[in-house]
């Protein structure tokens, strides 16, 4: 019973962050563009969720409301950067900062909770099943919304609009040759990356049935770990779409950050987050892979040349 249920907390978390990760791969991947909006907007589309939900909204529509809520601060911070030319990191940071108190403004304080009001992912459905079983139902409602999302930025990657955003992070004069503006497709890119890391904390909210002002903390850098570890096993399975690579990294990292923890306890959690992204950043340089090579040629040298001198 104790494996089922970390194992569902394992799949509801990577599932929640697949979904931040597939909107930082947009920013990250495709535009780079250094984003850290993500800490702010994430909280942002959980508190639009949760104060919409506790006002008698529907949950459906109060994560519509979050998704456009998210995709209005990365419209904020692309604004700042191509209308005002600030830099893009302190474009993000500046967006992020200021988000942290317009989220404590619409919640009314540091906390919303909704316990008592069914959600997707809480409902007097799953509630009537047994634990493991309501865990794993919701587990498959995010597997559904994971798969939605995927398959429509896979969609939207394949329209003209798409290739004109991949261009405008890969060929940016390619764009401009065309007559296009290259800064409307960064606001475009900026808009759905942060809409779909809103989206997303409509989901971690209901999964714990409340929102907290701290919840947006640390985001980026989790989503990011997400984002490098897919790429990285999307390039070695050369029929895996780097979304895809992207699920499964963040479900990957959310299984290791739990053994650790388990093994040495929450009080280092942020240490744990640290030393793995440090691992996910080595291994995205591919100093691990140059590393064995090194070793691993050296060793067939000499056998060669052992063998050529025996004969």
């Amino acid at each position: 019973m104790f494996f089922l249920n970390q194992m569902s907390t394992i799949l509801q978390m990577g599932f929640i962050y697949a979904i931040v990760g597939l909107g930082v791969y947009i920013t990250y991947k495709i535009l780079d563009f250094p984003d850290l909006t993500v800490d702010g907007s994430f909280p942002l589309g959980g508190v639009v969720f949760s104060v919409l939900l506790v006002n008698g909204c529907p949950w459906y529509i109060g994560m519509i409301a979050a998704f456009a809520a998210g995709a209005v601060a990365g419209i904020v911070t692309g604004l700042l950067h191509v209308k005002l030319k600030i830099n893009g990191l302190l474009s993000g940071i500046i967006t992020m900062t200021a988000l942290l108190s317009v989220n404590y403004l619409i919640a009314g304080g540091a906390q919303v909770a909704f316990s008592q009001i069914d959600t997707l992912l809480h409902n007097a459905l799953l509630d009537s099943l047994p634990r493991a079983a309501a865990n794993y139902v919701a587990v498959l409602f995010l597997f559904l919304f994971v798969v939605f999302c995927k398959v429509l930025l896979d969609l939207f990657l394949k329209t003209k609009s798409g290739f004109m955003l991949r261009a405008t992070g890969d060929n940016p004069q390619l764009v401009t040759q065309m007559g296009r503006n290259t800064d409307n497709y960064k606001i475009l890119g900026l808009a759905i990356a942060n809409g779909l890391v809103g989206f997303a904390g409509s989901f971690y909210c209901q999964n714990g049935s409340v929102y907290n002002s701290s919840m947006g903390t640390g985001t980026v850098v989790i989503a990011l770990a997400c984002v490098i570890i897919g790429c990285v096993i999307a390039k070695h399975i050369r029929v895996m779409a780097n979304t895809t690579g992207v699920v499964i990294g963040a479900v990957l990292y959310y299984a290791i950050l739990t053994a650790a923890l388990l093994l040495l306890g929450s009080d280092y959690t942020k240490l744990i987050v640290a030393v793995l992204f440090v691992l996910v950043l080595v291994l995205d340089s591919g100093l691990i892979g140059r590393t064995l090579k090194g070793f691993v040629r050296p060793r067939r040298f000499r056998k060669e040349a052992g063998g050529k001198m025996d004969a």
